[in-house]
């Protein structure tokens, strides 16, 4: 596994890997916004040196959204249920 990423998020938050001209992490980043749940966001066109952890999460894909639970897991793409459900867990 590459490095683990430094953006590890602090319990109750996420980390969400984007792109700018990502649908789906705008609309997971208004979901987000709308519910109150604490985010930090990393844009890899701003911040390419997180791409090899997004690869390595995503069985070599640049898959995003591609989010970062404080336990260390990732998801790519949930569902805002997914994301809640798993920060109450």
């Amino acid at each position: 596994m590459p490095n683990a990423t430094p953006l590890k998020p602090e319990p109750g938050t996420i980390t969400m890997f984007t792109t700018s001209w990502c649908g789906y992490c705008v609309r997971l980043k208004s979901q987000l916004e709308r519910e109150g749940l604490a985010y930090t966001e990393v844009n890899l066109e701003d911040q390419p040196e997180h791409i090899d952890f997004v690869e390595h999460v995503n069985g070599g894909n640049r898959t995003v959204p591609t989010v970062l639970f404080p336990d260390g897991s990732a998801a790519t793409n949930p569902t805002l249920a997914e994301v809640k459900a798993r920060l109450s867990a």
